[in-house]
């Protein structure tokens, strides 16, 4: 998405990315980000929370109002439902999560998609 994003402003469309990967989100360099403490994949909110969900979306676009500066990203003071109990299953390796653990190595599908990303990074 940041990449996405990085095109998109790049031909005058300003854009927002809401992500639960810090890490992605930094190296990504988003225009704009905002970091919600959650479950990978659920920026957004919970499922079946539209109180949560709408709250979400205007915190994001708010973030239009204070966010001028390319990559800087804004940490949400939200938590999620249970708390951080969420964080505890993501991190057990015991767990149904057979993900590989993440470092700093990008990883690409395709060599084309490396060398855009670097080229990209280079502006």
């Amino acid at each position: 998405m940041c990449l996405i994003a990085r095109y998109l402003e790049q031909r005058g469309i300003p854009t927002l990315v809401v992500g639960t990967a810090m890490d992605i989100l930094e190296y990504g360099w988003a225009p704009r980000a905002v970091f919600m403490d959650f479950p990978l994949g659920h920026g957004g909110g919970p499922l079946h929370d539209p109180a949560m969900q709408l709250a979400i979306a205007r915190e994001a676009c708010a973030a239009f109002e204070t966010l001028s500066e390319p990559g800087r990203i804004i940490s949400s003071a939200r938590t999620w439902p249970d708390g951080d109990a969420w964080k505890q299953g993501a991190s057990d390796d015991g767990a149904d999560d057979v993900r590989q653990p993440r470092d700093l190595t990008p990883r690409y599908q395709l060599e084309a998609d490396r060398q855009l990303a670097e080229a990209a990074a280079g502006d």
